[in-house]
């Protein structure tokens, strides 16, 4: 069974035709063990506008996009495990370094997606703490045992993607107008082995046609 990351940025989560799409994709997909990892949206600026300070108004919306994904995921037959990252203390930070419960990972069954957010448990502050979506993406790889991670072009024309792209690109020496038309801004500067994908394409991740290796 192929056990990926994916992960879904600040502008995708707030486009409702990208998602489904999205979602749609993950329900064709065979034999994998998907594990999709998210931030914050422009849904914590519009709880910021009801008079929420930024970071209370930061974790709602993390929360409720948790939740809202996992319904999302639902509508499409999918069945779905959603956890924020300090639930459980499945991901503590403390001095600056992550830590996670494995052990809760493995638990797991293999069948549902597994949803997690980049809410964790902060030690020093004793409550809940964001971190950058490449920043948890990069931890994850190195705790749970996948085949790769995948992110999402930026670009609308997904066609020229699909068309006219090449099997692979280097980090050093990406044309500046790729990255700006195609990396999503978490992922500027990753600077790790990446798969860059489309929700249309998605729905056989592993075949190379359906995305951009990035190395």
């Amino acid at each position: 069974m192929m056990k990926y990351i994916a992960a879904l940025d600040y502008a995708h989560l707030d486009n409702g035709l990208f998602l489904t799409a999205l979602a749609k994709a993950i329900s064709e997909q065979h034999n994998t063990h998907p594990i999709l990892v998210h931030g914050d949206s422009a849904y914590t600026e519009r709880i910021m506008q009801t008079g929420v300070m930024r970071e209370q108004a930061t974790r709602r919306s993390i929360k409720d996009l948790n939740h809202r994904l996992i319904a999302l995921l639902a509508d499409q037959g999918i069945s779905a495990v959603g956890v924020n990252g300090y639930q459980r203390k499945l991901i503590t930070r403390s001095k600056g370094q992550l830590s996670m419960d494995t052990d809760f990972i493995d638990r797991l069954p293999e069948g549902p997606v597994l949803l997690i957010s980049t809410l964790v448990w902060d030690e020093q502050s004793a409550s809940p703490h964001v971190i950058p979506l490449a920043q948890m993406v990069a931890f994850l790889q190195h705790q749970i045992d996948v085949n790769g991670i995948y992110a999402f072009s930026k670009a609308d024309e997904d066609e020229v993607i699909i068309k006219e792209k090449p099997d692979e690109i280097r980090w050093n020496n990406m044309p500046d107008a790729f990255a700006d038309k195609n990396i999503p801004e978490e992922f500027k500067d990753f600077n790790k082995p990446l798969r860059l994908s489309t929700a249309r394409d998605f729905q056989d991740p592993v075949a190379q046609k359906n995305h951009i290796f990035i190395h």
